[in-house]
């Protein structure tokens, strides 16, 4: 069998069939018995072209700026023509005017730009097959358009223009338009930036969430008091919702200076063991601009070290129950860190290149604030979100599930810790493990695709997790739970149920986006998109459209099932988890539809449940 020249994602020069024009392509995928490659142009537009029709960037000579004419005499640097007028020129009073001369081109470009628009999308007389699928288009953010502004251009639409920036069409052509543009940009008079920004901000408010600007506002201020309020809620005697709100404590008492030192001793030693040089390094997805950032996973290896030193501060002695009776200045601790690094991403998005900035950004200080302005802020090579969705926030989940483990055994005065303590913290070990052991899976979700940094997922990953999720143990210490063998093995029945389906589901989706041609996945069903990815329809992903948050809520109930039924607060996270998925999902309908069109509601026929059976 041949071996193939080019790789999966590389992009390369293609030949445009019939002609002998080359292009920027991304290649797809390759065909091993037809040796023909799926490739993808700039407009979307997918062919299959032979080896022979396709060559490496570096074997194209960039164009000299400037250089219009592809004439030998000016390839060989000659000098220029005289100013005198050749006898074919016709004389100056024979002439159009500028104006006239001017219009008549403004008219020519229109005209090529109404051709490119009509241009059909089924290319089948070049005898390609074509798989584009004919839906709604891909949708483009604002930061595709590169370099020029494109209020500055002649009254071109924003989608007239992107039809004109990634047409298949000749370079005397293009060079024209370029002309042309030059020129209507020192006649017409640019647009107020107050009106430029008006119209953007209206456009993007459209597509605010989570309340909009209000609603942002809201969930900053209330997600640290609730948090608050359920841990001095938990520690009452009787942790009944008849006894809210519960005593408050003073202001003094819920800060010392030392438990923020502890806290940033802890994720400094987080950071420094993301900066060892172990683990292999990947590539994220591509970005806008068409680049790949690489992060290093060595999440599981920082979980190791962790433990290590966990241990060894055991063996010397070390009072782990210092973090138990200093736990609300813990908290304090965490959010009043998490604020800081909030403003200190705002700051530095405000510098930061456009181009650089996440899809989730509106514009408004307050909304972007909360979701983030920056997509993925770097000092160096050092990923401030990267680090922050699975280090401190994560394995910190885990030591405090130690510490209430070993608080429990002291408080109630236990030799050894009670099986519902066991169970819990069991069964977060294996969930945090798994996400640390399988860290890759990380780099295609909404959080890093999609949202930008900022306090939504700096206190979230910092804050929530560690000291909400651990609720169920930190239940426990002050109210104790027996739990008989029968009872704990259907519970772990149950974990077990929601493991696999959360694993399976999660493993089939990350093996098919790194490959979807491995013979493994050649019985699964898709569904051809015009992104060029396709969608899963069988499989796990064709029980439901999200099957991992299936195995997600199975897995949160058995969390919570340990510490019986007297109260409701340690089912908080199991309803707490059920309306966060359910939001997600709805983020993940939206912004299927608007990327893949006809295709998502041609998936959605196929796939009519969303995250149980038989429940829309």
């Amino acid at each position: 069998m041949p071996s193939r020249k080019f790789a999966d994602g590389e992009v390369v020069r293609g030949r445009w069939p019939g002609s002998s024009l080359y292009y920027e392509v991304e290649i797809l995928s390759h065909d091993s018995k037809s040796q023909l490659y799926t490739v993808k142009y700039k407009d979307g537009t997918e062919l299959e072209l032979k080896e022979s029709d396709m060559k490496p960037l570096t074997s194209f000579r960039q164009r000299k700026s400037g250089s219009t004419s592809s004439s030998p005499s000016r390839r060989r640097g000659s000098r220029s023509r005289s100013r005198s007028r050749s006898p074919g020129r016709p004389p100056k009073s024979s002439r159009r005017s500028a104006s006239a001369s001017h219009q008549a081109n403004v008219k020519e470009a229109r005209r090529d730009i109404l051709e490119i628009k009509l241009t059909p999308l089924s290319l089948k007389s070049f005898g390609n097959s074509i798989s584009r699928y004919n839906g709604e288009p891909e949708h483009i953010e604002r930061n595709d358009i590169p370099h020029k502004n494109k209020q500055d251009k002649f009254h071109l639409s924003e989608e007239s223009y992107i039809a004109t920036q990634f047409s298949l069409r000749p370079r005397r052509e293009e060079v024209k338009l370029k002309e042309i543009d030059s020129k209507e940009e020192k006649l017409v008079t640019k647009e107020p930036a107050s009106s430029r920004t008006f119209e953007a901000t209206t456009t993007q408010r459209k597509d605010l969430e989570f309340g909009g600007v209000p609603g942002v506002f809201l969930i900053m201020l209330g997600l640290p008091v609730f948090l608050f309020l359920l841990l001095l809620m938990c520690k009452q005697k009787d942790p009944s919702l008849l006894n809210f709100p519960p005593p408050l404590p003073a202001l003094y008492d819920l800060w010392e200076t030392r438990v923020f030192g502890v806290y940033l001793l802890w994720f400094f030693t987080q950071a420094l063991f993301y900066l060892l040089p172990i683990g292999k390094v990947v590539e994220g997805t591509p970005l806008i601009d068409g680049r790949r950032l690489k992060y290093r996973l060595n999440g599981f290896y920082a979980f190791v070290l962790t433990s290590a030193v966990v241990g060894a501060s055991l063996f010397w002695g070390v009072e782990l129950s210092y973090v138990y009776s200093h736990f609300l200045q813990f908290a304090l601790a965490a959010t009043v860190f998490s604020v800081v690094l909030s403003v200190y991403l705002y700051a530095r998005s405000l510098k930061a290149p456009r181009d650089e900035l996440s899809p989730a950004s509106s514009g408004n200080a307050v909304y972007d604030f909360f979701i983030g302005r920056e997509l993925n802020p770097r000092i160096g090579t050092f990923d401030l979100k990267y680090f922050c969705e699975l280090r401190p926030g994560l394995i910190g989940w885990v030591l405090i599930n130690l510490v209430l483990l070993l608080a429990e055994m002291k408080s109630q005065h236990r030799t050894a810790p009670s099986l519902a303590m066991v169970l819990v913290n069991s069964f977060q070990l294996l969930y945090v493990v798994d996400g640390l052991w399988n860290e890759e899976a990380v780099l295609t979700t909404m959080d890093i695709i999609h949202d930008g940094f900022g306090f939504m997922l700096a206190f979230g990953d910092l804050v929530w997790v560690p000291f909400t999720y651990s609720f169920q143990a930190f239940y426990l210490v002050s109210h104790p739970n027996e739990v008989s063998w029968p009872v704990a093995s259907l519970i772990i029945a149950l974990k077990l149920c929601g493991y696999v389906i959360f694993r399976c589901a999660n493993s089939q989706k990350n093996a098919f986006r790194k490959n979807p041609t491995d013979p493994k996945l050649a019985h699964l069903k898709t569904i051809h998109t015009s992104t060029g990815k396709s969608l899963l329809v069988s499989g796990w992903w064709g029980f439901v459209r999200h099957p991992n948050y299936l195995g997600d809520l199975i897995m949160a109930l058995a969390w919570s099932l340990p510490c019986g039924f007297n109260h409701i607060l340690p089912y908080f996270y199991v309803i707490y988890f059920t309306i966060l998925l359910v939001h997600r999902e709805a983020r993940d309908e939206h912004h299927c539809k608007k990327k893949y069109g006809l295709a998502w509601e041609k998936y959605c026929q196929r796939v009519p449940y969303r995250i149980f059976p038989y429940i829309y």
